[in-house]
């Protein structure tokens, strides 16, 4: 418990009569009765005062949270007392994370179950706990504010940011997948793997018609294939110190995952197959080929307490042991940022070296601050000259990209919170115009 300010105050007072006693002898007398009364007073309030023991709280929360959204926390409370409390309430999450909705203030009824939701937002995956939630309340007469804190620890896992997956599924449910920003590309009638007969329609191709069908049926019948199955996506993730970069709490390299995730669980609805590596100066995890639209629980798991480290990434070990590991051609989606022309140039030989027998798509991080220094308007000399050198860092940057795509590579350039979206879209395309 601690004295809140009305208490003081009147302590405070009731030092005006000591003041007074150099003139007037009986104050210090006064003094004394005036303060065995505040004193009595406090003790009165605490004794009439409910205790904060008779609350029981009792967090629910998932054990799975996403990294870099928000998570719902559900705290309930009961009060076992007799009269209503009306308390503060702060919790403690796992850190680092940004939290919304808390603190917050509930009024208590006896003997009646009530919760309170807010939401977290962790910042690093892995193993985590929420620990002690803090109660405070004012006492009956508002002279003391009573503390209790509820030791309730429990554990969390911090998972990529799986609560995209699902989003894409609900949607890919109701046949709302550009709502996401997923640009679709008709997979049907562009394959060739038959999938079923059905009527004719306009802008239908003259050589899809079955005239067979067409003839028993009377009507113009139209085959309709689809893309093809079973075929391999091989993320190479970066896992350097480029990708230690934060956006908004966020890494690079939580961008990335959750990019891969994401797609990963389109690709296995389509059947094709899913394989990851992720690499710094060696390999940090390798997830050997999987297939089937429940494998991404299982990715999920091998991945999620993945983390960046602060090393020199190197992408001709990253080249090598791609070649070693799988020979199968495949699409290998290269998951990176670079931070300047010399890093990009030897990305650049690595990524050439992984042509055979792939199909490469590599993905670029933007350096985001760059970017928003890039387009400010400068105020002074110094600024002038700080804009000017990252307008030469980003064209240098935007020269080589463009070089890389000319050589036959597949480019995706994206700021950090598109990549998800335009990987998938990607891949799609990819998908549609048979490249693989």
């Amino acid at each position: 418990m601690m004295p809140r300010l009305p208490l003081i105050f009147l302590f405070a007072m009731a030092m005006i009569p000591f003041a007074l006693g150099t003139v007037w002898q009986e104050a210090t007398q006064v003094g004394v009765l005036v303060c065995l009364g505040v004193f009595l007073l406090s003790l009165v309030d605490l004794a009439v005062t409910p205790s904060l023991l008779a609350v029981e709280v009792h967090r629910d929360v998932n054990e799975v949270l996403s990294v870099g959204t928000p998570n719902s926390v559900k705290l309930w409370f009961i009060n076992r007392g007799t009269v209503p409390l009306s308390i503060h309430v702060h919790d403690e999450p796992p850190l680092p994370c940004h939290y919304s909705n808390l603190p917050f203030d509930i009024q208590l009824v006896p003997n009646k179950h009530q919760y309170c939701i807010y939401h977290v937002e962790p910042h690093h995956r892995g193993k985590n706990r929420f620990r002690r939630v803090f109660l405070q309340m004012k006492s009956k007469l508002k002279l003391w504010t009573v503390y209790d804190e509820k030791d309730i620890h429990q554990e969390v896992r911090i998972y990529p940011d799986i609560k995209a997956v699902r989003g894409v599924e609900l949607l890919a449910r109701r046949n709302r997948l550009a709502e996401t920003g997923i640009k679709l590309s008709r997979l049907r009638g562009r394959g060739t793997e038959f999938d079923r007969l059905r009527e004719y329609r306009r802008g239908d191709e003259f050589r899809s018609i079955d005239w067979k069908a067409t003839s028993r049926h009377q009507e113009l019948i139209s085959r309709e294939y689809v893309i093809e199955k079973n075929q391999n996506i091989i993320f190479l993730i970066d896992c350097g110190r480029s990708m230690c970069n934060e956006e908004g709490g966020v890494t690079h390299f939580d961008r990335a995952l959750n990019a891969a995730i994401l797609l990963s669980y389109v690709a296995l609805r389509q059947g094709d197959t899913i394989s990851l590596m992720a690499c710094s100066n060696k390999v940090e995890r390798w997830v050997p080929p999987i297939r089937g639209a429940g494998s991404i629980q299982k990715l999920i798991r091998q991945v999620y307490d993945l983390e960046p480290i602060y090393e020199a990434s190197d992408y001709q070990m990253m080249s090598e042991q791609l070649q070693l590991r799988y020979r199968k051609r495949s699409l290998v989606v290269v998951l990176t940022h670079a931070l300047d022309e010399v890093h990009l140039s030897h990305l650049g030989d690595a990524l050439q070296r992984m042509r055979w027998p792939h199909l490469v798509l590599s993905a670029f991080l933007r350096n985001v601050p760059l970017q928003n220094r890039m387009n400010a308007i400068p105020e002074t000399d110094r600024e002038a000259f700080q804009i000017s050198a990252a307008v030469d860092i980003v064209s240098t940057q935007t020269t080589q990209i463009a070089a890389l795509q000319k050589s036959g590579l597949l480019v995706l350039d994206t700021l950090p919170e598109n990549l998800s979206v335009n990987l998938v879209s990607r891949y799609l395309e990819i998908k549609a115009r048979q490249l693989l």
